[in-house]
């Protein structure tokens, strides 16, 4: 997933070298953390958060084979 979310952002954004993805894997869940530089964050959030929607969306489809709840969370350096 981390990958995934990581190949997204850094296509996305102005700044490709500031993009930080780290994934932690509890139990049954995985969650994905994406932060991107404070000038990136519009850029990745989208209008009305659409953009953040569909990468949840992408993440959400690539993890039905893991059975594992995934999570994405969005914040700026």
């Amino acid at each position: 997933m981390k990958e995934l979310v990581e190949v997204i952002a850094k296509a996305l954004v102005d700044h490709p070298d500031d993009v930080q993805v780290t994934e932690t894997e509890a139990d049954d869940e995985i969650k994905v953390e994406l932060k991107v530089a404070p000038s990136d964050m519009g850029k990745v959030i989208g209008r009305k958060g659409r953009i953040a929607k569909a990468i949840r969306s992408v993440v959400k489809a690539a993890s039905t084979k893991t059975e594992k709840k995934v999570s994405v969370e969005i914040s700026q350096i």
